[in-house]
């Protein structure tokens, strides 16, 4: 039987020498036509799969069902085989990674195997959500096919809660960096992805007083360059509709003022406050109720003391620590969620709520 294993790229190698060990009789291609990451077994030896899933360099182990030249007909065809392994009452995609040159593209794959399958099957597709997943390695002139449990794929399961539930309505207020040019850049890139990696509801660049515009326009030019690089990775990752987070240049102080918005919580993370621990129950519930959560972030130094007392909160997130700059976002974000995840636990809060 043959089996195509996956392994970081450049790993390829080390992984083959080692299954070399543990199946002295497989034959073993390490970078089928140059493409790293992969290596081929072929093997007619019992428990391949434990004996190569206990080698840590290995990622991943398909075990290949149909074997058929890279031609779009060809691997239609292979619907025949492969149709009998998903039951008329299940769900299934097909998922297809093309590597080399050819005349159709993966979608094409995805697109006329799928149909032929359901055909055959009488099973629904489910692109977000399926019982079972037809796996379509293209490898140069060769097509590898594969049925594997869906369970494989499913980075989003029922027993968790969906945490935008909070990042939704949450308003980052991120104070610019400032100096040379090259590093406002720098770190606007930074904040421009850790905004959008969690999709929040908008960030606000808010200088404290007057500042450099070109410094501003250099850190403003890395926010959208960031948020772009991330925003284009979340639109192939993920089953749902992913929007750019909305960025606004604001007067910080201004900011505090608005009076505009109502139900706004605002919370500045600080060591002079008291720990996330200590304030845990009420934040987490002051956060459920608020129509906005306003979050300031510090860069190069801290929240002005001044607008400590027009906040809701002030929190120490990690007593003795202060963040590096390009950290105040995913460390302000991750820890106020999992105290809001364990009161909307709680709260009995299902999934989809």
């Amino acid at each position: 039987m043959k089996f195509l294993v996956k392994t970081q790229r450049g790993m390829e190698s080390v992984a083959a020498n080692y299954i070399r060990e543990a199946l002295p009789d497989a034959s073993v291609w390490a970078s089928p036509m140059g493409y790293s990451g992969l290596v081929i077994v072929e093997t007619d030896e019992e428990n391949v799969e434990e004996k190569i899933l206990a080698i840590p360099e290995v990622e991943r182990i398909i075990p290949v069902i149909v074997e058929v030249p890279a031609a779009l007909e060809r691997i239609v065809e292979s619907a025949e085989k492969l149709a009998p392994l998903i039951g008329a009452d299940e769900t299934f995609a097909v998922k297809t990674k093309r590597r080399g040159k050819h005349s159709f593209s993966s979608l094409d794959v995805n697109r006329e195997l799928g149909a032929r399958i359901r055909e055959l099957s009488g099973a629904d597709v489910n692109l977000s959500w399926p019982d079972r997943v037809v796996q379509v390695e293209i490898i140069g002139d060769k097509a590898y096919l594969s049925v594997l449990p869906g369970e494989e794929f499913r980075k989003f399961t029922p027993d968790k809660i969906d945490a935008r539930k909070l990042f939704r309505k949450v308003t980052l207020v991120q104070m610019p960096y400032w100096g040379d040019y090259k590093a406002c850049r720098s770190f606007g890139e930074k904040i421009g992805r850790a905004a959008q990696a969690f999709e929040v509801k908008e960030l606000v660049i808010a200088p404290k007083e007057k500042m450099d515009a070109f410094e501003l326009a250099e850190f403003i030019k890395g926010v959208k360059i960031g948020q772009e690089s991330r925003y284009q990775i979340q639109r192939e990752a993920y089953p749902w509709k992913v929007e750019k987070v909305p960025v606004s240049v604001w007067d910080l102080y201004q900011v505090v003022r608005d009076k505009r918005r109502s139900k706004r919580l605002l919370i500045i993370t600080d060591p002079k406050g008291p720990t996330l621990a200590e304030v845990k129950g009420s934040l987490a519930k002051d956060m459920f109720y608020a129509r906005e959560v306003v979050i300031f972030v510090g860069s190069r130094e801290g929240i002005p003391r001044g607008l400590f007392r027009f906040a809701d909160y002030v929190v120490d997130l990690a007593p003795y620590m202060t963040f590096a700059t390009e950290h105040g976002i995913p460390a302000a974000l991750v820890s106020l969620w999992e105290v809001y995840e364990e009161y909307l636990r709680g709260r009995g809060e299902a999934k989809d709520e």
